[in-house]
């Protein structure tokens, strides 16, 4: 519990530090921080020492961890599934398929991220809250999203891969009950596969465009022509006749409700 606890921490300060305004900031440059650390040579300044190394670190991964609590995972895998799927290369770029990954998270996430602003961040900024009640409100509306998901996958039964065995074992076993440390993983387990599904379907109609452009090269005897350069003309065709890039991202935008 207290590895989750650190995870919520540092989701809650990530987002608190991207809208803080930088007139909070302290003042008095590396001075200034020095005089804010603890002092060492107090019977508890090893163990505070010891608490700021620790949230540094988890704060470094801190961005990590926000991605894999979002729609990001199952976005960028899809999209890249797609550029496999056409044989395109390098097009579009990769700069591209993250960016627009982050844009569409940006959008399926604003009402979980206004929820957690409204009930978590803009409390704590205004002193009305405590910092454990602002991570628990938070952690509460990120758990949510990510249950709502795995339960709408139908893909329940991967939590159980990272319960320890008392907790797996109760028979009544409830969403609060599972610990966000292993809630995460499992939403990152659910989201690929349905990621790897979308992709297979996506993979199905360029597949038989593969076989029948191989097919037709054999039959003529140009055994030499790589299929692959005949038929990404006529993927590409496919693709903008059929509008391919707004039903791609319109069924990701959809299929989180």
């Amino acid at each position: 519990m207290k590895t989750s606890r650190i995870i919520s921490v540092a989701l809650i300060v990530l987002m608190i530090s991207a809208v803080a305004p930088a007139a909070q900031a302290p003042a008095g440059g590396p001075g200034g921080l020095v005089k804010s650390l603890p002092n060492i040579e107090t019977p508890g300044g090893s163990g505070t020492v010891i608490t700021w190394v620790v949230m540094v670190t988890v704060l470094s991964v801190a961005p990590a961890l926000l991605v894999m609590v979002t729609c990001f995972t199952r976005i960028v895998v899809v999209l890249g599934l797609l550029r496999q799927a056409l044989g395109s290369a390098q097009l579009p770029p990769n700069q591209v398929i993250f960016g627009l990954s982050l844009l569409m998270t940006a959008v399926v996430m604003a009402p979980t991220y206004n929820k957690v602003h409204k009930d978590a961040i803009s409390p704590y900024l205004d002193g009305k809250v405590s910092r454990n009640d602002a991570v628990s409100a938070g952690e509460t509306h990120i758990r949510e999203f990510m249950t709502t998901q795995i339960q709408a996958a139908g893909n329940s039964s991967d939590v159980y891969l990272f319960l320890s065995d008392d907790i797996a074992a109760r028979e009544n076993l409830v969403w609060k009950d599972v610990p966000t440390v292993s809630l995460i993983p499992a939403f990152v387990v659910s989201e690929l596969k349905v990621a790897f599904w979308m992709g297979f379907r996506i993979f199905l109609p360029f597949l038989v465009i593969d076989m029948l452009v191989a097919t037709f090269l054999v039959s003529m005897g140009m055994l030499m022509l790589p299929p692959s350069l005949i038929s990404l003309p006529f993927k590409l065709l496919l693709f903008v006749l059929a509008d391919g890039w707004h039903l791609v991202v319109g069924t990701l935008m959809k299929s989180f409700g």
